[in-house]
């Protein structure tokens, strides 16, 4: 079968891209290539609709323009940069079988619910890293529930003691993370690196590649890189197309934010999260209870406010969407209350956490804008066609983004052509649920308990085999 090259992939791709979004503007009347009498006919909304509704009307389609910031981020990463990129080689010296790097310690973070799960992946994630020549690491599994690990010597497990406290009283993951870097638990040195995963995170030669690349390098104290849902077993079809937005994201906002401006505007993930040990220290965990329900994001935002560089890194690591709806919809919640207690902490400067405070207000205003769908045709305004071309442009990206997605997390090679077309259909009909699940999760997450962290189902219950 013939085989594009990464060039011809990312042109193709740009093409399609820039296709979506002109039809979708022809479609909404944002890009006009004629006139008819009806465009120059005006009415005025404050006597048809009175000035209370006609505000209100404006007022949501103002509000949908919250999210125009990110939305550019991510046109600007798929397009600029190539979005189907060669696999990463690491700059290794040809006479050496293996990679002389900086000592890199590869840490996991439980609570300790997913034994099996924890022992299966770090014995996989360790195999990974000797085939990638990777010689210089350590595994540290932070537990808060003791259990059994295979005996190596590249695995060290850390119990986080029932009593330790914080001096801000930090909890959750954040507690455990902080407990790492303490002086008579950590062992690494300044100019040591720490790679963060998630408990089901998988690495892959290439992300290994890519680190490599990263520390090796050295100008820079934090990176992260791709992260794909829809490798090996998949649990959930339907939670892991919805979530080929994010591997979009990934591409997208991630990548521009971190190419073109070296800081973490929108934030950034918990896992395939690289960081130099000094750098990491400095921002620390300790960051109270507003910094434990979205550690990451609060991790990123005092990086940032201390000058930190940040970095995209090339290479995918694999993860698993949450097995199920109801999981998926506790995630987000999570997701949006964490945000919410970041972007109103005092302690972070609002030029740090602008764009920040903008994605997060264009999700809590989401139950609002939804009914433009409707008003839109119902009580219509007259036309203010920037508005019109912007809020446009934003659904067409949105769209857009699901159908890259399954670029991303699949092949033609893989699943055969009709396959193919069936996924990147199935996850554009994704997009209504997913509109559900974040509308839920936004309502539930403000008018709920904040200071909660709600963990997914992680582990497939299946036979274990443990290596000799």
């Amino acid at each position: 079968m013939f085989e594009l090259s990464s060039g011809q992939k990312h042109a193709l791709h740009c093409c399609l891209l820039l296709g979506t979004i002109l039809f979708f503007e022809l479609q909404s009347g944002g890009i006009k290539l004629y006139y008819t009498d009806d465009d120059a006919g005006q009415f005025d909304p404050f006597v048809s609709y009175g000035y209370a509704f006609a505000w209100f009307l404006y007022l949501l389609r103002l509000l949908t323009l919250l999210s125009l910031p990110q939305f550019l981020c991510n046109f600007f990463g798929l397009v600029l940069f190539n979005a189907f990129p060669e696999e990463p080689v690491s700059r290794r010296d040809d006479s050496k079988e293996t990679l002389v790097t900086p000592f890199i310690c590869i840490r996991t973070v439980t609570r300790g619910d997913f034994p099996d799960l924890i022992r299966r992946n770090v014995t996989r994630n360790i195999a990974t890293c000797i085939d990638a020549g990777l010689q210089n690491f350590l595994f540290e599994v932070v537990t808060d529930k003791p259990f059994d690990i295979p005996k190596d010597s590249r695995i060290r497990l850390i119990v986080v003691p029932p009593n330790y406290k914080t001096k801000s009283g930090t909890l959750f993951k954040a507690r455990a993370l902080q407990y790492c870097l303490e002086a008579d638990v950590n062992i690494l040195g300044d100019n040591d690196w720490v790679v963060h995963l998630d408990e089901e995170t998988l690495l892959t030669c290439r992300s290994i590649n890519g680190i490599m690349n990263f520390v090796s390098d050295g100008r820079h104290q934090f990176g992260q890189g791709l992260i794909t849902y829809a490798n090996e077993e998949v649990v959930n079809w339907w939670t892991t197309l919805a979530d080929t937005f994010r591997v979009a994201e990934d591409m997208g906002k991630l990548r521009c934010q971190f190419y073109l401006f070296h800081k973490p505007l929108f934030s950034w993930k918990g896992s395939f999260v690289v960081t130099k040990f000094q750098a990491e220290r400095d921002v620390s965990f300790d960051n109270g209870l507003d910094g434990s329900v979205a550690e990451d994001c609060y991790f990123a935002m005092v990086a940032f406010s201390k000058g930190y560089s940040f970095n995209f890194i090339e290479g995918e690591m694999w993860e698993k969407s949450p097995f199920t709806l109801a999981d998926f919809l506790q995630q987000r919640k999570r997701w949006v209350q964490g945000i919410y207690l970041v972007v109103h902490s005092r302690h972070i400067p609002l030029p740090v956490k602008f764009l920040l405070s903008l994605s997060l207000y264009a999700w809590l205003t989401m139950p609002l804008t939804i009914f433009n769908l409707v008003f839109a045709s119902v009580y219509p305004l007259p036309p203010s066609y920037w508005c019109n071309f912007w809020s446009t442009f934003i659904a067409a990206a949105s769209f857009y983004m699901y159908i890259f997605g399954v670029f991303k997390s699949f092949t033609v090679r893989q699943i055969g052509l009709k396959r193919y077309a069936f996924l990147i259909a199935g996850a554009l009909f994704t997009i209504p649920f997913n509109v559900i699940i974040e509308i839920t999760a936004v309502i539930w997450g403000i008018f709920s308990k904040k200071h909660k962290f709600y963990i997914v189902q992680k582990q497939i219950n299946r036979p274990e085999v443990l290596p000799v």
